[in-house]
């Protein structure tokens, strides 16, 4: 069997989506050959197999016909590189690989159909070229890809009469006629496979039909036989394959079999083609697991007097690792023995109570020496708090380490973890999965040093977050309520307002019938159209700012009511009863850069920009007369960062003489003393310091500060002359990020780029801002996460009242008791701002209120 490399690999790119590794190498048609490879090796069992590829140079064909294959479009860069990759997996699989000067891999094909013949051998090519049809015999059976890589079409000489009506020898002189636009050979003009098969029908071979020309109907398709002979003759040579390339083979007797080597194995799990080592079962790792998987013993509990006896053992163990789910709660010290509980769901199906069984592990979670393996630890916090069981030594959470090893996934749930990482499928994972989750999971971190990451940041924020969670922020009810009739009246106004402009009553919040209003009634420009009408965005209403006094209106009614709905009304459904607080989520496996969000409801988002979005803060109070909140936000973080970052002296001078970065921009990059620079021009050196650190174009600079595409190009190539630091910088982790498949921040934590390969324009330039940004902002992310972390423990430790109970960006919230305010200012700033040691100083500013907002 004789695969045509380059044929079947075109196929397998454009037939399965982009697909790449968790560090960015692409691996699609690498992927569907292989998969394609060990289904013809398991459906046909060759005794020998090889694979054909062509070689950038020209061959032959191009030394008779310039032109040859001149149409063909360059190799997408995102497949280019998978050749090599291909080539790499057959040498481990020891599949021969054959490459020649001056031929193609259709040549390949040709000279071993002749070796099958000469030695009455059955030989399968396997192609997605038509042109190799011509070699089927009675020895050759020719596997044509028709679409996709699965979909194979066997022609024998009987398969070529029945799809052509001619002979294998015969699809030469068809391309002679018709030409092959694929390859650019002319062929006859005016002569499609119709006419051409007709006259091969009749007189059998091009050179037949050019010498009974005079014989053939048809004026124009005379004076063309006649008038293009040469280049049909020309043509069947160049769609001739040659059978006689000089090739050293050895061919051994068989079947193939696919080795189970390490080598195989390695390259496999480097691609991460899971699917296909699960099909092999070469992988050792999985072997290993799969064993244990087959070995393990599982003990259901069923009574609370048998848990009792199982706790009695489990606390003489150094490390536990526990699932607790609503329906099976498991734990386990040793690979081969679970422990699982079912809980009780209905009468039916029986089971324990879960917080029966809760009160039972109580000893083990609270025991200080036993070491507990999890998966999502915060969850565990809040629902052993929830019973006033106090959870200690908690050791490693899967959860955390997956995300760490690759944040862009959307899934960490432990049935696909386990799949994912041990190669083992099964609907019923359990502590025992946990254990050997942990081990592999921590294995991988250390080998791409991320063992620090987890365990100086990440692993401690799981307590910090669930003791926030628990804590929640205590809600002025009242000024909430009163907030809430406020925006009501203001809507009322805006309405009526709106209403009487429009000169009639319509639904402001339908798209559909405001386009009609401002369109069609009022005569507004139109800016952008839907499929279902004329867009209303907030884009759409910006640009249409001046050109009527109902726009102000409609953008100021939606910003309200934005406040209301999300905000006042919202805020307000989300009040524990219990308590007077609201209990966000917070979230630290959500963002790509590491940063934490919050959910349920987002408190990171409340808008700052308009004073009645600001005036939310209000609500958010201390706990009672006693406290105060203490505001202490970084200065810049991410500017500071970018100075570190970059090394660029002026930058970094600003920072270390506590310049106002903005005047010194603005200052640096206009040419005029800091004393002269004005605030819009402050402002702008605002905008593009900032934007930098996003990747900003100059279409995006010209769009934020209104002025032309050229204005902000030129501003962009003032401040990198003024800050060749970090623009060497900016060019310079693209680079890398490209080199290696990611980018890091200070402190080890990794993003994938895959889109930096992209031959996608917008895709790659996307990939560019990303590898900008990510040390940026990433490490801004890395910093606060280790502030809150010594902030917090920094409080437990000196046991105080004051807790912390917000992170919003750069911005650290404490509700701090009075006694203790001086004290936590002191904590605050120190921790802050020794979170890291730059070659700028951190600073960070600290303020205090009787509300959020005041203490902003």
């Amino acid at each position: 069997m004789i695969i045509d490399g380059n044929s079947l690999m075109y196929r397998a790119f454009y037939g399965i989506r982009l697909l790449s590794t968790s560090k960015g190498v692409f691996t699609n048609a690498v992927y569907g050959f292989t998969n394609m490879l060990f289904n013809l090796i398991e459906q046909y069992h060759p005794d020998y197999i090889g694979v054909a590829f062509d070689l950038k140079s020209p061959t032959f064909r191009h030394e008779i016909y310039e032109e040859y294959k001149g149409n063909r479009q360059k190799t997408p860069e995102e497949l280019l590189p998978q050749f090599d990759l291909l080539k790499r997996l057959l040498r481990t699989m020891n599949i021969p690989i054959f490459e020649q000067e001056g031929f193609e891999a259709d040549d390949i094909l040709g000279t071993f159909s002749r070796i099958a013949e000469e030695q009455d051998l059955d030989a399968y090519l396997v192609t997605g070229d038509r042109d190799a049809i011509q070699l089927v015999s009675d020895n050759t059976t020719v596997l044509l890809n028709r679409r996709g890589i699965t979909d194979i079409h066997a022609f024998d000489p009987q398969e070529v009469e029945k799809e052509y009506g001619l002979t294998p020898s015969q699809i030469i002189d068809l391309k002679g006629l018709m030409g092959d636009s694929s390859d650019n050979i002319p062929g006859v003009p005016g002569v499609g496979e119709k006419t051409a098969l007709k006259l091969l029908g009749q007189y059998k071979t091009l050179e037949e039909v050019l010498n009974n020309v005079d014989q053939i109907s048809g004026k124009k398709l005379k004076e063309n036989l006649t008038q293009y002979r040469e280049q049909a003759i020309l043509s069947k040579k160049l769609a001739t394959i040659i059978k006689d390339v000089p090739l050293e083979i050895n061919l051994e007797d068989g079947p193939y079999e696919i080795p189970n080597s390490s080598e195989l194995k390695a390259l496999l799990q480097e691609l991460e083609f899971n699917s296909i080592i699960s099909k092999l079962n070469i992988d050792d790792g999985q072997q290993k697991f799969q064993a244990v998987e087959d070995d393990r013993k599982i003990i259901e509990i069923d009574s609370l007097d048998q848990l009792s006896e199982c706790i009695d053992d489990a606390l003489n163990q150094d490390r536990i690792a526990l699932l607790l789910d609503n329906e099976i709660v498991s734990f386990s010290w040793n690979k081969n023995k679970v422990y699982r509980i079912e809980i009780f769901q209905d009468m039916i199906s029986g089971g324990l109570d879960y917080w029966d069984v809760m009160e039972k592990l109580r000893p083990i979670l609270s025991d200080k020496k036993i070491e507990k393996v999890v998966h999502d630890g915060k969850k565990l916090l809040l629902q052993a708090w929830n019973r006033d069981i106090e959870v200690n030594n908690l050791y490693f959470d899967t959860f955390i380490a997956a995300y760490l090893l690759d944040p862009t996934h959307t899934r960490y749930d432990v049935k696909y973890l386990v799949h994912e990482y041990l190669k083992i499928d099964t609907d019923n994972v359990d502590a025992g999965h946990i254990l050997l989750l942990a081990q592999e999971l921590e294995k991988r971190l250390k080998d791409l040093d991320m063992c620090d990451l987890y365990r100086n940041i990440e692993h401690p924020l799981i307590q910090v977050l669930a003791d926030m969670e628990w804590t929640g922020f205590n809600v002025d009810k009242d000024t909430l309520k009163e907030l809430d009739i406020e925006f009501t009246n203001t809507l009322g106004e805006l309405t009526s307002s709106i209403y009487q402009i429009a000169g009639e009553e319509f639904n402001i919040n339908s798209p559909k019938q405001l386009g009609v209003i401002l369109f069609e009634k009022l005569g507004l420009p139109v800016i952008k159209k839907t499929k279902t009408g004329y867009s209303t965005n907030i884009e759409v209403l910006e640009k249409l700012k001046g050109e009527h006094e109902i726009i102000e209106k409609i953008i100021e009614y939606r910003q309200v009511m934005k406040l209301k709905s999300t905000y006042s009304e919202g805020l307000l459904n989300v009040i524990d009863p219990k308590d007077g607080r609201i209990h966000s989520s917070f979230n630290q496996t959500i963002t790509a850069t590491g940063r934490i969000s919050s959910t349920e409801p987002n408190l990171q988002n409340i808008p700052v920009r308009m004073e009645m979005g600001r005036r939310i803060r209000r609500v958010f109070v201390p706990t009672d007369e006693d406290y105060v909140l203490v505001d202490a936000d970084y200065s810049q973080i991410e500017l500071r960062v970018l100075a570190h970052i970059s090394g660029d002296p002026t930058f970094i001078d600003a920072f270390k003489n506590n310049q106002d970065i903005h005047l010194r921009t603005a200052s640096e990059v206009l040419g005029i003393p800091i004393d002269e620079v004005t605030p819009e021009q402050r402002n702008d050196a605002k905008a593009v310091n900032f934007g930098i650190v996003y990747g900003i174009s100059d279409y995006g600079l010209a769009r934020n500060l209104g002025i032309s595409r050229a204005e902000a190009h030129q501003y962009i190539e003032n401040y990198f002359k003024r800050y060749p630091g970090i623009k060497e910088y900016m060019e310079k982790i693209v680079e890398l990020g490209k080199k290696q498949g990611y980018v890091t921040t200070l402190m080890g934590r990794r993003r994938y780029l895959p889109e930096l390969s992209s031959r996608n324009f917008n895709t790659r330039s996307f990939g560019e801002r990303i590898a900008m940004n990510t040390p940026i902002q990433g490490t801004a992310a890395d910093i606060i996460k280790k502030a809150m972390n010594d902030v917090y423990y920094e409080l437990k430790a000196r046991g105080l009242r004051s807790k912390l109970v917000l992170q919003v960006h750069d911005e650290l919230i404490i509700d701090t008791y009075k006694p203790e305010l001086e004290e936590v200012k002191e904590i605050l700033k120190d921790k802050m701002e020794k979170a890291i040691e730059l070659s700028v100083p951190l600073v960070v500013d600290i303020g205090v209120g009787t509300n959020w907002y005041n203490a902003k």
